[in-house]
């Protein structure tokens, strides 16, 4: 594409017009012919600022139309003078993406999207809470301080006030005048835990920020008949690491939540972030940081979605989901086709809402998957890219986890991910708002521990690291709904995290204002 033929697009982009495939095309052709397409298109834009339902997309008809009324009126004006030759500005210095010229690295490591086999029996159900308990028992005794528990019916079976250590999972909690009872199981046996009163801070905040089904392990003293006082509240955790790292600085830019068809979709700030993508807007240092930018990931919601929450209706642009994918395909296609590109589906996705989900079906998303190439994976899904794993999660078991654990915030998303990776579970608690099918392997344990865990669902960015982790929570490309504003929710979108492989460190970069 030359020059004066970026500028033009470019300008159309930033005034918030899409060209398209036609208009563009005819575009091209006047460039090739030496036209001056950046003039036409000051007087293109200059046009449609004046028509009262201003269209999003500029068509071929539009600008023929109005390079002959310019014609005529130049001629008109000028109706003897011969042609002048076109003077051009000196050439500012070409993009060179660094990134182009490095091959990509990509592993996935989990995907479940070909694992999903679950027909709802009742066995299902057992065969998934005893796959769950099995596999965290395991990351227990990989723990220094857990590797001496016994079994619950050896616990119980041990002498009144002896110290015993047992691993099991939460059925029951409830607090009575500041004392908190806690009900565990294992495979074989069942014991009440108590905390009390006189229990110090520490022990007391865990046992409040337990969560139903999480997999604990408990320090305690035998008390009568099946009575447990605890004396610590083991996670099974991370252990602490020193991350993998690229070999040469390549960057991944991570974004979530586009929410196409949504009526506060922000088509404008999306296309700030496209322009700087392609080389196109920044100044020097924001331009290297593009440069360098190898992979994309969206951890899904690339849609709104038709009829997720009562009313949405309401809140649509476009109330046909196919077009919604259609509108994806538009800003996906302006990807540049060095950077690799994949994606998660999220809950307003075309795909089963119940965890994990497969990756976005053909058959609803059909222009995004023709659009460029692209990695279509599950949610959750873990990868590795250029040696770093991530690990990738929609996050819809956020909202379980922040109104059931105290101090916890939409604001502050990183806090909930940080008990997600301590718990080693991204949806520890079954059956509250997030749905998760019985599958006989529960693909929501955290065995391998990542890198990067990035996810979004919440629309607030944050970021923090946690043991040598990065956590990452990225944002949204859709301005506050009436939903987050009864819940006081006060997203922070048009934020684009850019992640340097080889350091870890964050870039965050704001396009909600024209000069990003």
């Amino acid at each position: 594409m030359s020059e004066r033929l970026q500028k033009a697009v470019s300008h159309a982009l930033e005034a918030g017009y899409q060209l398209e495939k036609q208009a563009f095309e005819l575009l091209q052709t006047w460039a090739l012919q030496k036209e001056d397409p950046m003039e036409l298109m000051e007087k293109v834009i200059e046009k449609m600022e004046t028509l009262p339902d201003k269209p999003l997309f500029i068509s071929r008809d539009f600008l023929e139309e109005l390079a002959k009324e310019v014609s005529r009126k130049e001629q008109e004006a000028l109706p003897s003078q011969p042609s002048l030759p076109i003077s051009f500005k000196a050439k500012k210095p070409v993009f060179r993406a660094y990134s182009k010229g490095i091959d990509p690295e990509i592993k996935v490591l989990e995907d479940p999207t070909d694992k999903i086999c679950t027909t709802g029996s009742i066995e299902e159900y057992l065969e998934y809470f005893r796959d769950r308990f099995k596999r965290l028992q395991r990351l227990f005794r990989q723990r220094m301080d857990a590797k001496d528990s016994t079994s619950i019916s050896e616990a119980l079976n041990s002498a009144n006030n002896s110290k015993v250590k047992v691993i099991g999972m939460v059925t029951e909690k409830r607090e009575s005048k500041q004392r908190i009872f806690i009900r565990i199981e294992d495979l074989e046996a069942s014991a009440t835990v108590l905390v009390l009163p006189s229990a110090n801070r520490s022990l007391m905040q865990k046992a409040q920020s337990l969560l139903l089904d999480q997999v604990v392990c408990i320090g305690a003293v035998k008390g009568r008949n099946d009575m447990l006082v605890a004396e610590d509240i083991i996670l099974p955790d991370v252990p602490s690491k020193k991350p993998r790292l690229a070999s040469v600085p390549v960057y991944a830019a991570l974004i979530s939540d586009l929410h196409a068809g949504s009526r506060m979709f922000m088509h404008k700030e999306l296309n700030r972030f496209l322009l700087w993508l392609n080389g196109r807007a920044g100044d020097k240092h924001l331009k290297k940081i593009a440069s360098r930018v190898k992979y994309m990931v969206i951890a899904g919601d690339l849609v709104d979605g038709i009829g997720v929450y009562p009313g949405q209706v309401k809140e649509l642009a476009i109330r046909d989901v196919y077009k919604q994918y259609q509108e994806v395909a538009k800003f996906v296609e302006r990807i540049p086709d060095y950077i690799e590109l994949i994606i998660i589906p999220g809950n307003h996705d075309a795909t089963r809402k119940a965890l994990p989900q497969p990756a976005i079906p053909k058959d609803y998303a059909a222009p995004l998957y023709d659009a460029r190439e692209i990695r279509s994976l599950g949610n959750p899904c873990t990868v590795s890219l250029h040696g770093v794993e991530l690990l990738i999660y929609h996050g819809r078991s956020l909202d379980d986890i922040i109104s059931s654990v105290p101090n916890m915030s939409f604001n502050t998303p990183e806090k909930a991910m940080r008990l997600m990776l301590q718990s080693r579970h991204l949806a520890p608690t079954y059956g509250q708002r997030t749905p998760v099918t019985p599958e006989k392997r529960d693909f929501m344990i955290i065995e391998r521990v990542p890198d990067i865990f990035h996810t979004g669902h919440v629309h607030v960015l944050k970021h923090d690291t946690y043991r040598g982790v990065l956590l990452l929570n990225s944002g949204a490309w859709q301005s506050q709904t009436a939903y987050q504003k009864e819940m006081r929710l006060t997203p922070t979108p048009g934020i684009a995290p850019v992640v340097n492989l080889q350091t870890l460190e964050i870039q965050t970069l704001d396009f909600r204002s024209a000069g990003a």
